[in-house]
């Protein structure tokens, strides 16, 4: 399991894209760029917040320079009331090697769904 930023928050989490980065939120426009991304996930600021991932598969081109990657999620959070709460989640996010040779986000997805049962997609 993999834990967004490692508690660096949202520069930790935003780390790994690229900077021409797409992210295609659930239920809203998609963002272009990693700076329009990092603008809506300062929410991973709050000590409060937690995402957690589970990549489920991997997958690599031929060529080397592309992958995606595909799994769960977890948002722990306190609820309007202070109490904790966790929505879950599905993921699937493409990789493209850069010229330094690292690995980044170049397209990202998610959308919400209830409480896997065991591991896996419900």
């Amino acid at each position: 399991m993999m834990t967004a930023g490692e508690g660096k928050g949202a520069d930790g989490y935003m780390s790994f894209y690229a900077d021409d980065a797409v992210e295609l939120p659930a239920g809203a426009p998609l963002l272009q760029g990693k700076d329009a991304i990092a603008k809506t996930m300062t929410f991973l600021n709050d000590k409060n917040n937690r995402l957690t991932w589970t990549s489920l598969g991997v997958d690599v081109a031929a060529s080397r320079d592309l992958a995606y990657s595909y799994g769960v999620y977890e948002f722990h959070s306190n609820d309007k009331d202070g109490k904790a709460a966790v929505a879950y989640g599905k993921y699937t996010t493409v990789w493209k090697k850069q010229s330094d040779g690292s690995w980044k986000v170049v397209l990202d997805m998610g959308n919400a769904n209830p409480k896997p049962e065991g591991r896996g997609l419900p």
